[in-house]
């Protein structure tokens, strides 16, 4: 079976920016993989450490499960996503396992670095999927075929700087939002969270809201996922864009 793996930083990200297209992907025949690199632990100002990771942990579970999605377990903390060798070769497993034909993840130009060291090791990975002498924790041997990546659209379509970024493609996620909607509401302990630290009041109805600019930027839908795909060099055929089988 063809498989999407997204990949993004934070129990919730995936919600937020890449649930509807990997439902879409769903609908078309791939079995889909969820896996947040962070624990989550830092999304608190009112629980301890240990308490906030096992809450996070259950919410992402209880988001996947309602999509059908595996779900595969979070390998450090919140600030400690670095592109590193450790993290890589742990990630790099992964991927070997899951073999995926597209990848989600975060964009080289978001807003925040956890998010951009998380996208870093997610090509990383699998641009080595095929290496046979990188040292994977725990081995696995290089898998073949080829794994087109996308990059989704940062909070406030802005990088570090402040510059926009536009997206390349769009794919139709109007039908998905109830889904969507109810993947990210599992994320109950960040509705408190996100409005003190990142002033987003109502985080369902503004992931809503991100979703509706998306479609009016795309000309043709209600809602959209916007996103950018990754050099193919390496990776794909140049001419690979498997999203574009989500609008058939």
């Amino acid at each position: 079976m063809k498989t999407a793996f997204a990949i993004g930083c934070h129990p919730d990200d995936i919600e937020f920016m890449m649930a509807g297209t990997l439902l879409r992907l769903k609908g078309v025949g791939y079995e889909i993989h969820v896996m947040n690199v962070a624990n989550g632990c830092m999304g608190t100002n009112t629980k301890g450490r240990e308490e906030i990771v096992a809450i996070r942990r259950e919410e992402a579970l209880a988001s996947a499960a309602l999509a059908g999605a595996v779900h595969h377990e979070s390998l450090c903390n919140d600030l400690e996503v670095f592109y590193s060798h450790d993290l890589l070769t742990r990630l790099a497993s992964i991927v070997r396992e899951v073999r995926p034909e597209i990848i989600l993840t975060h964009g080289p130009y978001d807003y925040m670095e956890d998010h951009v060291n998380t996208g870093r090791l997610a090509v990383t990975a699998a641009f080595c999927r095929g290496m046979t002498n990188y040292p994977c924790n725990p081995p696995r041997p290089a898998i073949d075929g080829s794994v087109t990546v996308y990059h989704a659209m940062p909070h406030g379509m802005k990088d570090m700087l402040n510059r926009p970024v536009t997206p390349e493609l769009f794919v139709d996620v109007t039908a998905e939002m109830p889904m969507k909607r109810r993947m990210l509401e599992c994320h109950r302990s960040q509705k408190e969270w996100l409005d003190v630290s990142q002033g987003m009041d109502a985080y369902v109805s503004e992931m809503e809201r991100r979703m509706k600019i998306f479609g009016e930027l795309s000309g043709r839908f209600d809602y959209a996922e916007g996103w950018i795909r990754h050099n193919a060099a390496g990776f794909c055929r140049e001419d690979d864009n498997p999203l574009a089988l989500t609008e058939k």
